[in-house]
């Protein structure tokens, strides 16, 4: 809505949509959900000062006319923070608006406690209780979709802190979960605006760049179609061209993944063709139909065509991609789909399948779903997932992208890629995981350790001899395979721990000594061992020898061998910047220690004098001019991140409450370590160039340098140390200007 609409005329325009559309007209039970919940929240205000039920009226309104949904899932979405904000029960929704209504709102609301326990990430509590509810009821997962979406179009009246929560969340967990429903254009929607929060310069930048180069783009497209409308009328085809320009979120992504500029993105544009069939039942041909004309037209790339027309795409997804070359000479993906398969790829089956009467396809569709859920199901059934690794599976089985693999027999199973052989035996069958010792892979002998591709004919060698193996663990992807390899050892341990406490009660009463929890402790701390169960099979498994030099340690707690030093830093390895002082490193200070009255909306300003407060891990290494945010971890620490690290993204979307929002305030003394990459055609002098632009130009210092050559490639890593990015920045422009050079970036 462009203008500003009061909530009553909000409400109106929201019933005049719904009676527009398809479905059964229920005004009244809408009516009298809007008015209940508006009497239940008529004090409470949003963060810009306006009335709190503008949300539950917007959020209603993107699931009946973003969504397409009907009165069931309008009420839950008008009624859906009721129970959170308000004295109302579910009882109470159940009385007044019937069981369905009251099962959702109650999957809507938040929680707390319980699944994960008492430490635990309270964002993937509350997740899990969606899924869990989204089991029973599809509509759950989808009103919450909307509720973020709205959400996220009011992020500027949040802290800057909670802006860098609910973007880090949205990205990790419900963007994806958007696509994997095929809601497209929602989840093009929450990519971006969390981008655009995240990351405020870099939008802007894309947008500008996307502005400047809009006529240019219109000048391509209308070259590339012209001929292409011609021959669609000559088809007699009743069709719509339409532009598809690449989100500045997509473009961004590409860029850091393929560490390439906004003008090396060559598929900013794309053609979407959208044509109404002549008969439904062969719009399936008609696609390929068109397809063979584009063909004739111009030149495709043999690598690009992408049919999944005939294999869908488990969120209902269907068309067929093809790559043409222009005559301009630039590569343009061309989509075709009918206007059914258009509005399934924008809205998403999820909104139509189960609640309407539909054809074969959206039985097909149904059965994808269900297999969906079912998956969700096993992720759920394991009885105390770590929060962090419960998300992870989440991503990992639910978000990837799929593969088909095929049977000895020709049947098609749909895998997440990055799955190896191990996971599709387990798929297929439990005892086939269990006993499973190799696979041949397209007749060809592989280990179970093997990555399958698409495509691929899989057929798995058994043996009744061969049993569960701890190592099996690091390789299986799915959570089917996850749950069933470590239900198996579970049971397995027990048993092992139990025989090594029987061997260390034994050799303890050859001692003239009795097992206590004291002993045990001691063992454990002197082993490093997790807990005393690790410290049993350590014994069992004869990693630990019973031997006289243990007595001291039993005794007296000496031999400590533990590194005080990592368990300080809460197993991060640390990195500490470099600070100039008269030649010498300064000291290391102590780490930061948020106690219980710190104030997390707080911006932290980093400057010399606390620098070595914080704690830089490995794993981004941000330098001064770098987009920042700040994590209390579970030490209490202060680490920082990099806005866009993978790292910082999974806490954010699991422990938002300990983001805060972080700047840096440093003049230039201090230097940090920038870890950059070269790769380029080699060549007599390559390394010497290199040399020359850090030194002679920047004089700068190398910490560390590595550079291979092989197959006429240069390849260099070095790490040096830089006041902010800006020197970086340049750096990396002088080393890619150099002859032979293909791409620098950071690492």
């Amino acid at each position: 809505m462009t203008e500003e609409l009061t909530v009553d005329e909000a409400f109106k325009r929201l019933l005049e949509g719904y009676m527009n559309s398809n479905h059964r007209k229920k005004a009244d039970v809408i009516q009298k959900a809007y008015n209940f919940a508006l009497h239940a929240h008529q004090d409470e205000l949003r963060p810009s000062g306006e009335p709190y039920m503008a949300h539950p009226v917007a959020v209603a309104t993107i699931v009946s006319q973003e969504m397409g949904l009907g009165s069931t899932s309008i009420c839950s979405a008008l009624l859906h923070d009721v129970l959170e904000n308000t004295d109302y029960t579910v009882d109470d929704i159940e009385n007044i608006f019937g069981k369905k209504i009251a099962q959702i709102v109650d999957g809507l609301t938040k929680i707390a406690g319980g699944i994960f326990g008492d430490k635990a990430s309270e964002q993937a509590e509350n997740f899990k209780k969606l899924l869990l509810t989204m089991s029973e009821d599809i509509r759950v997962i989808l009103i919450k979709i909307c509720d973020r979406l709205d959400n996220m179009r009011h992020l500027d009246k949040q802290q800057e802190n909670k802006r860098y929560k609910i973007a880090g969340e949205t990205l990790y967990i419900y963007a994806p979960l958007a696509n994997r429903l095929g809601l497209n254009a929602i989840k093009g929607e929450l990519e971006d605006l969390s981008f655009k929060y995240e990351h405020p310069e870099d939008y802007l930048a894309i947008e500008k760049k996307l502005a400047h180069t809009r006529e240019q783009r219109e000048t391509l497209f209308s070259d590339f179609t012209t001929p292409i409308r011609e021959a669609l009328d000559k088809m007699g085809v009743n069709y719509e061209l339409k532009a598809r320009v690449k989100s500045p979120y997509s473009i961004w992504n590409k860029m850091q993944k393929k560490h390439v500029s906004f003008d090396e993105i060559y598929d900013i544009l794309a053609v979407r063709i959208v044509f109404n069939p002549q008969k439904e039942e062969e719009e399936v041909n008609e696609c390929f139909n068109i397809y063979i004309a584009l063909c004739k037209l111009y030149k495709s790339h043999p690598d690009r065509l992408r049919d999944w027309l005939s294999h869908p795409k488990a969120n209902g997804y269907q068309a067929l991609h093809v790559t043409l070359m222009s005559n301009m000479g630039q590569w343009i993906e061309v989509q075709i789909r009918s206007k059914k398969m258009d509005e399934i790829a924008e809205q998403g089956f999820a909104a139509h399948w189960k609640y309407k009467t539909g054809t074969d396809t959206e039985k097909v569709a149904e059965d994808e779903l269900n297999g969906w859920l079912q998956t969700i199901k096993e992720i759920l059934d394991d009885p105390q997932p770590d929060a962090m690794d419960f998300l992870d599976a989440i991503k990992l089985n639910l978000f990837a992208s799929e593969i088909f693999v095929f049977t000895p027999k020709g049947d098609i199973i749909t895998m997440p890629a990055g799955c190896t052989a191990l996971d599709f035996a387990f798929q297929i069958h439990t005892f086939l995981g269990t006993h499973c010792i190799g696979a041949k892979v397209n007749h060809k002998l592989v280990p179970l350790s093997h990555v399958l591709k698409g495509g691929d004919q899989v057929e798995i060698i058994t043996s009744n001899s061969q049993h569960v193996h701890h190592e099996w663990i690091n390789f299986a992807t799915t959570a089917k395979a996850k749950n069933k390899i470590q239900s198996l050892l579970r049971k397995r341990d027990r048993d092992d721990a139990r025989h090594g406490e029987e061997m260390l009660s034994k050799w303890l009463e050859q001692k003239d000594l009795a097992l206590t929890t004291s002993i045990l402790d001691r063992l454990t701390e002197h082993r490093n061992a997790k807990s005393h169960n690790n410290l049993l099979l350590e014994i069992a498994h004869g990693e630990l020898v019973l031997e006289d030099n243990l007595l001291d340690v039993i005794l007296y707690g000496k031999d400590k061998k533990a590194s005080d030093k990592a368990k300080k830093q809460g197993g991060w390895r640390r990195f500490i910047p470099f600070v100039k002082d008269k030649g010498r490193k300064a000291k290391e200070k102590a780490l930061i220690i948020v106690g219980k009255d710190f104030d997390k909306s707080q911006t932290i300003s980093i400057n010399e004098d606390n620098i070595n407060g914080y704690i830089f891990p490995e794993c981004c290494r941000p330098i001064p001019g770098d987009g920042i945010l700040a994590y209390v971890n579970k030490h209490n620490q202060i680490e920082i991140h990099q806005r866009s690290c993978s790292e910082a993204q999974r806490l954010q979307s699991s422990f938002g409450t300990n983001i805060m929002a972080a700047k840096w305030d440093i003049t230039g003394h201090t230097t940090f370590m920038a870890s950059i990459e070269m790769r380029g055609i080699d060549r007599k002098g390559m390394t010497k160039d290199v040399a020359t632009v850090i030194y002679d130009t920047f004089d700068v210092n190398i910490k560390s340098l590595s550079i291979n050559t092989e197959d006429g490639i240069f390849t260099c890593q070095t790490e040096l140390l830089v006041t902010n990015n800006v020197v970086t920045e340049k750096i990396i422009n002088q080393l890619s200007a150099i002859n032979g050079m293909q791409s620098v970036h950071r690492y």
